[in-house]
């Protein structure tokens, strides 16, 4: 397999869950933004020249939730998903697409509005909006976590999603000392050797 990966992105979730697996993988780094992406060659991998891809033989995908699924399915040998009567799933399904839902457009806007725009262009409104979304987005986790310390029980990918997530959350200045199931939580995913691991390459 091979990940098309730039970093601070959500490319991390794909080699992360790689590295959770323990499955080979190639890497190519791009820097965000860079004229490779919007390269022609690129476009062929991922029609809107963004990251992350994932390559496997024949298959390309260009979705972080979708690579997760598919990585899982025909990878995992059951690994990091509750089975379908397991009374975790709901659970499961639920967090897995509540990132993409719910948090990661908050992420974004706050990312272009900080890092991206020049102070000139730059919105105070929509940034103080994004800011006060997400950081209510992070109360139905605060509520998810009670009692767990993941969120389907077991260490899954719903993890991989949301609680990238909720690392992004963090990482941009979204207070935490008021949530601190989400605190820790955050802390134990960085924790993991695999996480490491997945920052380091």
């Amino acid at each position: 397999m091979k990940v098309y990966h730039a970093r601070n992105t959500r490319s991390l979730r794909i080699l992360w869950l790689l590295e959770e697996l323990g499955l080979p993988y190639d890497v190519e780094i791009f820097d965000l933004g860079a004229p490779e992406m919007r390269s022609e060659a690129y476009r062929k991998v991922h029609p809107m020249g963004r990251v992350p891809a994932l390559e496997d033989g024949d298959v390309v995908l260009h979705e972080s939730g979708a690579i997760v699924e598919y990585v899982l399915a025909r990878h995992g040998a059951g690994r990091f998903v509750p089975a379908v009567n397991d009374p975790a799933f709901p659970a499961y399904l639920q967090w897995l697409h509540y990132a993409e839902g719910m948090m990661m457009p908050q992420v974004n806007l706050i990312m272009v509005e900080t890092r991206f725009l020049p102070p000139e262009k730059q919105n105070p409104t929509n940034l103080a909006r994004a800011q006060k979304l997400l950081a209510k987005s992070l109360e139905a986790v605060e509520g998810g976590l009670d009692g767990k310390a993941y969120l389907a029980g077991d260490f899954s990918g719903a993890d991989i999603m949301t609680g990238h997530a909720c690392h992004a959350a963090e990482s941009l200045g979204i207070p935490m000392d008021t949530r601190p199931n989400t605190a820790a939580y955050v802390a134990r995913l960085r924790a993991r050797p695999a996480f490491a691991a997945a920052l380091a390459r």
